[in-house]
């Protein structure tokens, strides 16, 4: 988790200190940009317009998670660091909105060859991706890994 939020802290930092508003920086063309952006909403800018709820649904969420991770047995790897990761995740978003003016800095700028744009997004929001898809891995693996255990018995 500590890990997650140094990250994205030091990699929005200096987002901030190299880059401009709405300037991109063409790392490759027609895939990946660095363009800085200040998002006050959540993913994709929702709930841009209720920052105030938004937060607090953030603070309650880490709690939440940071209770669960404590929960979670230790031969649980794959869920204890999808855990960490989302947690460090919604830490890093949670520092933003309290020490940079209410909205998370968001910089890295995905393009399909001039088709299709991804919003922009951070490490933070990677982190959470991540971590998500663990657990939907864990939860596809896990009955595969009852029926090892019952038939163990």
């Amino acid at each position: 988790m500590a890990v997650v939020i140094a990250a994205d802290q030091a990699s929005k930092t200096l987002a901030l200190l190299l880059l401009y508003p709405f300037r991109p920086i063409k790392v490759i063309p027609s895939f990946f940009w660095l363009t800085l952006r200040h998002n006050t909403g959540a993913a994709f800018s929702i709930f841009s317009e209720h920052p105030n709820l938004l937060t607090l649904f953030n603070i309650i969420a880490t709690g939440v998670l940071i209770w669960w991770g404590v929960h979670v047995p230790r031969k649980e790897k794959r869920l204890k660091i999808a855990l960490g990761l989302i947690t460090g995740g919604a830490c890093g978003n949670l520092c933003d909105r309290f020490f940079r003016g209410g909205s998370v800095v968001d910089f890295l700028d995905l393009h399909w060859f001039n088709r299709a744009h991804w919003p922009t997004f951070n490490l933070a929001d990677t982190a959470i991706c991540i971590g998500v898809a663990l657990i939907f891995l864990d939860l596809i693996l896990q009955p595969r890994k009852s029926g090892r255990i019952a038939r163990a018995k």
